[in-house]
């Protein structure tokens, strides 16, 4: 079979760990047995772009289930685990394209290989597949039946296209299934970001000046577990509405000229460009730590801070030492990629359980689906969000009220009044 991995003598230690969040992926469990008896993606060749965590085999291991042909890369150089890229490509049997480390050409050679397999699904995180199709791969459009997308990063990419009038076959934004994007950014990136930070540096959380720059879903978790182990956090933001709510949280709310003297810490969470940019690093104290954990790589100015600096050093795994001119010592983490990803395991397996059976149920909504849906980026179907939720929910062992028949006629009776 056609992969290329690391090393698969470590596919042993991957199945472990797979099986390992396998128990923590309750939802994902009851819809392989569904899957299992109805093969309702028989015949579907799905090419995904995605983590290559433990989470992300055991999605794969689902869509398979279904019935699906599956092929994998990256989303990302630095989350792949190579432990679990060998397990899927010698004991699932997943052509699976992903080494943890790979350079931009390496990355983009394992997004052909995947588009090689003649997918009519694609499956992104970040919007990498569907770009690459768009740009090198046109024949392919036509036969397209659709795609998904996992991250916010990727949405917007896509969004774009569609108003472009670019976008050559319907995709779901799975991250903004409200089963994804208020679990999933809120509570999986506020973990797993502050875990990143946490085992790249070791530093004390308690007492420190952290500086979230961007307050969606994202920066909501981030401020809030920073807090929650004592740090004083402080929030940038360019939208009105949410530093209004950052301030109404009970953060502090500042621009970023005046959060780069103060901070100590600064993640950014935007999605965008250049939100640390030279003029930052030329005030920042010495000491300061620099993660980003957003999709891309182009939050953090990086060629502004190598212009800026005389040494660099890499002084931990994952923390690299930029000496400016006037000595000052500033920490870049994780190279600036997913810190959440790069330096700690990414979301916990409990929160990817949530986001991936959006993603086999939205695979199955597409194949049954396609010919209805216009050339588009639509928002999970309602019926799929609430699934997902009861099905978490009973897994959770708790149980939720029903109308009864009295008050759903209430809701529907505009002429009852005072």
């Amino acid at each position: 079979m056609n992969y290329d991995v690391k090393d698969v003598s470590l596919a042993a230690s991957g199945g472990l760990r797979i099986e390992y969040a396998w128990q923590h992926m309750p939802v994902l469990r009851l819809i392989e047995e569904r899957f299992l008896k109805e093969k309702p993606l028989a015949g579907a060749r799905l090419g995904a772009c995605l983590h290559v965590t433990t989470e992300t085999a055991n999605l794969m291991r689902v869509l398979k289930a279904g019935g699906a042909e599956v092929a994998l890369c990256a989303s990302n150089p630095l989350s792949t685990q190579d432990d679990v890229a060998a397990w899927l490509a010698t004991e699932l049997g997943v052509p699976t394209f992903a080494i943890k480390g790979e350079d931009n050409k390496t990355y983009y050679e394992h997004l052909e290989a995947v588009i090689a397999t003649k997918p009519r699904i694609t499956m992104d995180d970040g919007c990498d597949l569907v770009a690459t199709l768009h740009a090198k791969h046109r024949d392919m459009l036509p036969k397209m039946l659709g795609g998904s997308e996992e991250t916010t990063t990727g949405v917007i990419r896509l969004r774009a296209m569609e108003q472009n009038n670019a976008l050559a076959y319907p995709v779901i934004a799975v991250n903004d299934a409200s089963t994804k994007h208020l679990f999933d950014n809120r509570y999986g990136t506020g973990q797993s970001t502050i875990d990143g930070i946490i085992r790249a540096t070791n530093v004390l959380m308690a007492g420190r000046k952290f500086v979230v720059i961007g307050y969606g879903w994202c920066g909501r978790g981030v401020a809030m577990r920073a807090k929650g182990m004592g740090a004083i956090v402080a929030v940038c933001e360019v939208d009105p509405l949410r530093a209004l709510e950052a301030a109404m949280d009970g953060y502090l709310v500042m621009p970023m000229a005046e959060a780069a003297k103060w901070g100590e810490t600064f993640v950014t969470l935007t999605g965008d460009t250049s939100t640390i940019r030279k003029e930052h690093f030329e005030v920042m104290p010495d000491g300061a730590l620099v993660a980003n954990s957003g999709h891309f790589d182009v939050e953090i100015d990086i060629p502004a801070l190598r212009s800026l600096s005389l040494s660099e050093r890499r002084v931990r795994p994952m923390v690299d030492e930029f000496t400016l001119e006037d000595g000052r010592r500033i920490y870049l983490l994780a190279e600036g990629r997913l810190v959440n990803l790069a330096a700690a395991e990414g979301h916990p397996a409990a929160v990817m359980d949530m986001s991936f059976a959006n993603q086999a149920l939205c695979a199955q909504y597409l194949v049954a689906h396609a010919k209805e849906l216009e050339h588009k980026v639509y928002t999970v179907p309602r019926e799929i969000d609430e699934e997902v939720a009861r099905l978490k929910l009973s897994a959770m062992g708790i149980t939720i009220d029903q109308l009864t028949p009295e008050q759903v006629k209430y809701l529907a009776d505009y002429q009852v009044g005072t």
